[in-house]
């Protein structure tokens, strides 16, 4: 298995471009490295993008997730797009709290209350 690919899957609706991390754990710099290489062109690709990343899977993530969240959504900005997260466990949940990064992010529980968010 290739470590540096990192097991996501990209969901289109009609509101949004949904990209499920679907690895537990996101530790390793290439790790993060191969994440920002897949969700960073999509986002340049599509302008205007209303991106929601889903990380229900997501048991434990490095620090370096967080700064590659916040390029993420400075990009998303940039294209006039709309950034949302969901499906944060309570213990990564408590990071963004402690870092205040639940000021910056709109973080919701579920997917569905995610694409409601963009409406």
């Amino acid at each position: 298995m290739d470590k540096a690919k990192p097991n996501i899957a990209v969901e289109y609706t009609e509101a949004a471009t949904v990209a499920v991390l679907t690895d537990d754990k996101i530790l390793d710099e290439s790790e993060v490295s191969a994440l920002e290489s897949s969700i960073v062109p999509l986002i340049e690709q599509n302008p205007g993008i209303n991106l929601i990343m889903d990380f229900s899977s997501v048991e434990f993530l490095t620090s370096s997730v967080l700064g590659l969240l916040i390029r993420i959504s400075k990009k998303v900005h940039e294209g006039e797009g709309q950034l949302r997260l969901c499906g944060i466990n309570s213990k990564i949940l408590d990071i963004f709290r402690i870092t205040r990064l639940d000021k910056v992010f709109d973080i919701h529980e579920g997917r569905q209350e995610a694409l409601e968010s963009l409406e």
